[in-house]
């Protein structure tokens, strides 16, 4: 269980933090920076999912 709720907040963090990147950065606007966040989050989704124990 807490190894979910630690993956889920990697996620939720990668998220929030590429996002505000992209913003400060100079994204044209919002929507083109959760676009980015989007992004680097199924990338790391991936990570977590094809990661081996």
């Amino acid at each position: 269980m807490a190894r979910t709720v630690r993956d889920l907040a990697v996620l939720v963090g990668v998220l929030a933090a590429t996002t505000a990147i992209a913003a400060a950065f100079g994204a044209a606007n919002f929507g083109t920076a959760l676009g980015v966040g989007e992004l680097a989050f199924a990338a790391v989704l991936m990570w977590i999912l094809l990661r081996a124990d």
